[in-house]
């Protein structure tokens, strides 16, 4: 685990506006495209999911691509999307939602009714509550802690990912672009038909609430700019509000699909990326913050060169 509480102290007691002759400190994203090549993690073309949008009204393709969550979290959940993706099971279904500040949900419009619902297909996986959060288990990988905050003990960066944790539990945490599973009340845990990606203000009062399976890497543009559903929360009332969805496919399906990677947590670069983020030193900001919410420390994400 990389404790780095004692740096960023320091650094934020530092002035800002550098003295004169002296160098102007990186921004992040200028520290970002110094990292080196070894230091970006590639994404397995099975770990993406692909929606493919009906063209917007000048014709222009729509396309987002999500990145799946790795082991441990929400597996099953993750088994059933992959299923649901090779059955293609999404295809002409449509957006079903969109509540401005919050978030953008699909799947079938006609879901609770079930002489209309679109029939499953055969093996999903069965889901729980059990399953939102997951078992701490040492040696696992190494963790970058960041810091303490308001929803849990402890955050912090695992396997690309940002993470809460307290105790002997850990839950991925819902930042804007996170892709979660859409449920009744509980008992139910959804099972991966029902997705959404927030596009608003990270809802952090989901988090351990409902499952979390990825996050939109590219395209959020075509969910976030989508108007406000006609309806309660934002549903939409008649079909032709919605967006039809042409197609959902695992990336390892889509030949034209290019390369993406993600830069390691684990490294060096993003050490110095997360405090820059926290203590803006670049020339346009006053004041550090001393500090940021780990859903205002985005992972990098690119096309792989």
């Amino acid at each position: 685990m990389i404790k780095h509480f004692a740096l960023v102290a320091a650094l934020a007691a530092s002035p800002v506006g550098a003295q004169q002759g002296a160098p102007v400190p990186p921004s992040p994203g200028e520290i970002v495209a110094a990292a080196s090549a070894g230091e970006w993690m590639r994404i397995a073309p099975q770990d993406l999911l692909v929606m493919d949008l009906a063209p917007d009204r000048d014709g222009k393709a729509r396309r987002v691509v999500i990145q799946l969550m790795p082991p441990p979290f929400s597996q099953p959940w993750i088994a059933n999307i992959r299923t649901l993706a090779k059955a293609g099971w999404w295809d002409g279904l449509a957006i079903v939602r969109t509540q401005d500040n919050y978030v953008v949900q699909w799947g079938d419009p006609d879901a609770e009714d079930a002489a209309k619902a679109r029939a499953m297909p055969q093996g999903l996986s069965r889901t729980d509550e059990a399953d939102y959060v997951t078992a701490r288990k040492s040696g696992e990988a190494t963790w970058f802690e960041w810091a303490n905050g308001p929803y849990a003990n402890h955050h912090g960066f695992y396997r690309g990912w940002p993470i809460g944790w307290m105790a002997e539990a850990k839950w991925p945490v819902h930042c804007y672009g996170s892709v979660g599973v859409g449920r009744n009340m509980p008992p139910d845990a959804g099972s991966g038909a029902e997705l959404y990606t927030v596009i608003g203000h990270a809802p952090r009062h989901l988090d351990r609430n409902i499952a979390l399976v990825g996050r939109v890497i590219e395209g959020i543009e075509h969910l976030s700019t989508l108007p406000r559903g006609t309806e309660a929360l934002g549903f939409y009332g008649t079909p032709d509000e919605r967006t039809p969805i042409v197609s959902i496919r695992l990336g390892s399906d889509i030949a034209d699909l290019p390369p993406y990677e993600y830069l390691s947590t684990d490294s060096t670069t993003f050490t110095r990326y997360a405090d820059a983020r926290a203590n803006r030193r670049d020339p346009f900001f006053i004041v550090p913050a001393g500090g940021a919410d780990i859903c205002n420390i985005p992972v990098p994400v690119r096309r792989a060169p």
